[in-house]
């Protein structure tokens, strides 16, 4: 065995005959690494293994400046997956994604000319990324970005509180927005 970053007690646990190497994962340092590490672990806790096989597989994962980062690491400095998962946080911090709040949706608003589809897939990825979002929230924040003032007039005065029922609601705006503008371009 060569120099390695994992203790004696890591390196001498087999795989499991089974086990699935993630292969398909992989971060090279650019990406947000608590993503990673959350995607890593879940698939860690469904082939069901244990710390040992963790610090085994978690190297199968980094490409790059981060396979660099790994192998520069001193020889028999990890005892645990903690201690992995610690550093690697530790090392690729700048790269955390950075926190949103709901307020960040205000920021979010139709561009003229966009059509609503495309509005709402943006204000829908912006809503995703917002941790504790509620539904109230997000509807005052679309009504106020929104320029289809159709569908801003039914928001406002027929207020729809869950996301799930805008979308709904919005489906109609949208399929009248699409018909006119095909009607216009047969017109031309």
């Amino acid at each position: 065995m060569g120099a390695s970053p994992f203790q004696r007690s890591i390196l001498e646990v087999r795989l499991p005959k089974h086990f699935d190497k993630p292969t398909d994962m992989r971060y090279d340092g650019t990406q947000d690494p608590l993503e990673h590490l959350t995607a890593f672990e879940a698939r860690m806790n469904l082939e069901g293994v244990g710390d040992e096989v963790r610090c085994h597989a978690f190297p199968v994962t980094l490409a790059g400046p981060a396979i660099r980062w790994f192998n520069g690491l001193p020889q028999g400095s990890i005892y645990e997956y903690s201690d992995i998962s610690r550093a690697f946080l530790a090392q690729f911090t700048t790269r955390i994604a950075k926190v949103k709040y709901p307020i960040n949706l205000l920021g979010v608003s139709q561009r003229p000319g966009e059509p609503t589809r495309k509005y709402l897939d943006r204000f829908n990825d912006e809503c995703l990324e917002i941790d504790g979002l509620t539904n109230s929230v997000a509807s005052l924040c679309l009504t106020n970005g929104l320029l289809n003032e159709d569908f801003q007039k039914h928001l406002t005065t027929k207020p729809v509180w869950a996301m799930h029922e805008i979308q709904t609601v919005a489906k109609e705006y949208i399929n009248n927005e699409e018909f006119s503008q095909v009607m216009a371009a047969n017109k031309q």
